[in-house]
């Protein structure tokens, strides 16, 4: 009997602390996206450390990422690290662990010692609700045996990826949840990059001045992904070959999202392999899916290349009603924007929208789509940060420590705007995830540095009018991952949002919609959730948190 969360009472109880009065600030005229780093006042006190001595191995370079999620589900969300461990002869801090930090109501993070700390060199993190009792669990990706933490629901936790028989022992990197057969279950793919080991450590760099540098990927062969089905009893089957993942043997992969870009109702699968072609897998409706980035035209760059990519996520730029995907990839190959055109196949618009010149020296990883400055319309992070420590040792024009983007979306076309909006540090970041972590209506950014401290890009842009809509499933999966919400503001802008568990480099985001209204009011709002089922909410007024029950309604708000 598959595991139910009709009926259960804390958790629902609980989530409705969510809202209680906390005041919001009014909307104000556009002034401009602005950030602060306000990691030190959050409390956010994490550093990485990559585990690094002279060899250089690969795996040290490629961490790491995180996820942000209400896990004691008391309305604030909290954070999750993944932490590095040591390499072969390294000189570490002791006790290394991933950590977890607890959102705190007035704003700040504390951290819970014990909670899910996996001392294994971690790459990646997706959280979701994947045994539907209410309580968000854990799944993190390692060099080595993968990990699933249960969320027992009073602040404790249980390693069942052995049990639950997800605990692939690749070099795992992102992984993401989605409910592949629409069973009500989350299902789980995960990304496997190269077949690096300890034993296989290969010399790479300048053998004539004996410099040594981190390999390309090229040097090793690719390790291939895995697809979990939930199997509704705690425990997971490894459907790749029979679903037809296993048919693509030759990708590297560091990043996957879903989404449903064929507007077909089922949640398809875009993964970003380095220097190998990406993938598109589409699904079938039966939970089986096609490989379509070639004859999609998202399998390679816009001269035929297969590029470095690293992140990547959904989003509709452009308000047609369709999910575009974005890749970031390797200094002097630029990202990737590809523009859906509706009809099966995408048109690369990367330097046609004014993404390609800006990142042509970085080295792009975690990306999110999001509304910045809630004028309507998805702007772009983009965190970056090089794989070569020694970079400057070949290359005199690509730094390390690159400064982190962001772009404003002017509809049509970007502006990177970064500098100015304030993320003026080089930092050599992995990870990002995107949510309004203090509740102001603004959308903030947290980013996972390797080998170093936690960044917190608090939101403080003039910015429009907003809703914000929590999303909890009852007879599809609890944390309402595949989720479509639909709104047309007071203005006419159509509005097109989805809820993922799993996107970015490593990463995953909170199961929560925020919907940017510039100047309007409010908006008219329906929730198409997994499956079909459609939920008209009618009319929400601007400035609102809502608690959205599958097939219930709004339960809660403020």
């Amino acid at each position: 009997m598959k595991p139910s969360c009709r009926g259960v009472v804390a958790p629902t109880l609980a989530f409705l602390a969510l809202f209680s009065p906390v005041v919001a600030p009014p909307a104000r005229a556009q002034e401009g996206l602005r950030f602060e780093d306000r990691a030190a006042e959050a409390k956010l006190t994490f550093r990485h450390h990559t585990g690094a001595g002279s060899e250089r191995y690969m795996v040290e370079t490629m961490g790491s990422g995180l996820a942000t999620a209400d896990l004691d589900v008391d309305g604030w969300l909290d954070v999750y690290f993944a932490q590095g461990a040591a390499t072969p002869g390294a000189d570490v801090p002791p006790g290394l662990t991933n950590k977890l930090y607890r959102g705190r109501d007035d704003g700040t993070f504390e951290t819970v010692a014990g909670a899910a700390d996996s001392r294994a060199w971690t790459m990646g993190v997706a959280i979701a609700d994947y045994d539907n009792d209410g309580f968000p669990d854990i799944y993190v990706s390692n060099f080595g045996a993968n990990e699933l933490y249960r969320n027992n629901g009073d602040g404790t936790w249980r390693e069942l990826g052995t049990i639950a028989g997800v605990d692939n022992a690749d070099w795992g990197a992102s992984a993401a949840w989605a409910d592949i057969d629409l069973d009500g279950d989350l299902d789980l793919y995960v990304t496997n990059y190269v077949d690096f080991t300890w034993d296989n450590h290969k010399f790479c760099g300048n053998p004539r001045r004996n410099l040594r540098a981190y390999c390309h990927p090229d040097v090793y062969n690719a390790a291939p992904d895995v697809l979990y089905r939930n199997e509704g009893d705690g425990t997971f089957a490894e459907i790749g070959g029979p679903a037809g993942i296993a048919d693509t043997l030759d990708g590297k992969g560091l990043g996957v999202v879903f989404g449903d870009y064929d507007n077909d109702g089922d949640p398809d699968a875009y993964v970003a392999n380095d220097s190998t072609r990406n993938f598109l897998y589409r699904n079938d409706g039966d939970g089986n899916f096609v490989e379509d980035g070639l004859l999609a035209g998202v399998g390679f760059s816009a001269d035929g290349q297969a590029e470095a990519g690293m992140g990547t996520d959904w989003g509709d730029h452009d308000g047609d009603g369709l999910l575009d995907v974005f890749v970031t990839n390797l200094d002097l190959e630029t990202n990737s924007l590809y523009r859906n055109l509706g009809d099966g196949g995408f048109a690369e618009v990367t330097f046609a929208s004014g993404l390609g010149e800006p990142s042509l020296l970085q080295v792009g990883f975690g990306t999110n789509w999001a509304d910045f400055d809630n004028d309507g319309d998805l702007d772009l992070f983009v965190a970056n940060g090089h794989i070569i420590d020694n970079i400057a040792e070949f290359r005199d024009n690509i730094a390390y420590a690159q400064p982190n983007q962001v772009y404003r979306n002017d509809n049509p076309g970007f502006v990177e705007v970064g500098h100015r909006a304030g993320l003026t540090v080089p930092t050599v970041s992995r990870g990002s995830v995107v949510a309004d972590f203090d509740r102001d209506g603004r959308l903030d950014v947290i980013v996972s540095n390797n080998g170093g401290i936690v960044e917190f890009h608090s939101n403080q842009s003039g910015a429009g009018n907003w809703i914000e809509l929590h999303l909890a499933g009852r007879g599809v999966n609890r944390s309402a991952a595949g989720s479509r919400v639909v709104a047309v503001s007071a203005d006419g802008t159509q509005l097109l949002r989805e809820i993922r568990a799993g996107s970015s480099y490593c990463s995953s985001g909170p199961a929560v919609v925020h919907l940017g209204l510039g100047s309007s009011t409010e908006a008219i709002v329906e929730i198409h959730w997994p499956g079909g089922a459609v939920e008209p909410l009618g009319t929400v007024v601007a400035g609102r948190q809502l608690l959205v029950r599958e097939g219930i309604g709004v339960v809660a708000g403020r």
